[in-house]
Formats: C-alpha cells, structure tokens, sequence
C-alpha cells in the first residue's frame, strides 16, 4: 500500500521546526521507541514570557485574566458599564458619563485587551506545542498501522503458499497429519 506521491510533496512543503521534523522522521523510523508526551500550558509558558519569576508570573496572571474576561460574567459586567455610561449620557449627568466611559475606553482598552492578547499568546503556544506532539504520535500509529499491513500481507502470502503446498501433496496422495493426530 503505497502512499500517492501528493502526500509527499504536501509533506515537504510543511513549514515546521527542526525539532519537529526530527522527531517526526525519528517517529516513522521506529516507531516503537515513540513515548508521547504531555503538553500543558504551564510547560510552555517559559517559552512566550521566559522561565524567571515575573515571566512565569505574567504568563500565569495574563492567563487567569484571559479566562476570566472570556466569561458571561464578565459580559454582564461590561454590559453593566456600557449601560452605566448610557444612563450617564442620557441623564445629562457627567460624573457618571466619565467614570463609565474612563472604565470602558481607558482600562478596558489599553489595560485589558493586551492582556488578553497575551494570556492568547500562551494558550496559542501551548495548543501548537500540543498539535504538534499530537501530530508525531498519530504519526508513530500510522507507521505502526503499515507495518501490522505488511505483517498481515505477508502472512497472508505464506498462508496461500502453504495451501498450494498441501493442495499438491494432497494431488500426489500425501496426506497431513491433523494437529489432533499429532497431539497423540
């Protein structure tokens, strides 16, 4: 079972990293020295922010935030500001237009949406770290796959060689012990 040569092309085509071109090559080579690994985000955040103390600490809080504003509540929230500031306008009452709004266009905008950006950052890096351990396992099971065909092939060739043997030696009038009459 061949592959079609697209595959191929489409294969070398691939923009990956050294490393994983390596371990995927390592992965169809010998398949059954594969370990798959785990990918989490805490094992991938040094590489976003570094492995220090504040890189782990602003990988860690950009994250937490990045969950947290990624809730109905925190919609709620800033449906409730947004309404604030409306109130505000309509009301004619400035203190509450310009806190509402301060809130919305200052903190929100400039604080908030870099963070989210980056707790995105290290949630994105941890899924293609993932993708990519993902991709060298499924890779080890197809080369496993192929060679359990080839197994099963050749096999099933010494099995269809085995029967013409006994197909002749049965035309000389030979006959096999069956495995009851051996047993004895």
């Amino acid at each position: 079972m061949e592959q079609p040569t697209t595959s191929e092309h489409r294969a070398e085509r691939r923009i990956s990293s050294k490393e994983h071109r390596a371990a995927y090559q390592a992965a169809k080579d010998a398949p059954a020295e594969h370990k798959p690994r785990l990918i989490t985000s805490r094992s991938v955040a040094p590489e976003v922010h570094g492995g220090g103390a504040i890189g782990r600490f602003n990988s860690s809080l950009a994250v937490f935030i990045t969950r947290g504003v990624g809730t109905m509540w925190a919609a709620y929230i800033f449906a409730v500001i947004g309404i604030t500031s409306l109130v505000g306008a309509l009301s004619n009452n400035l203190t509450l237009t310009l806190v509402a709004g301060g809130i919305s266009s200052y903190f929100l905008q400039l604080v908030l949406l870099p963070i989210i950006i980056v707790g995105q950052n290290v949630i994105s890096a941890s899924q293609d770290a993932r993708a990519e351990a993902d991709h060298i396992t499924l890779t080890t099971l197809h080369a496993i796959n192929v060679q359990q065909l080839q197994m099963l092939e050749q096999q099933r060739e010494m099995l269809l060689q085995q029967r013409a043997i006994l197909d002749l030696l049965q035309k000389k009038g030979i006959t096999m012990p069956t495995t009851t009459d051996a047993g004895g």
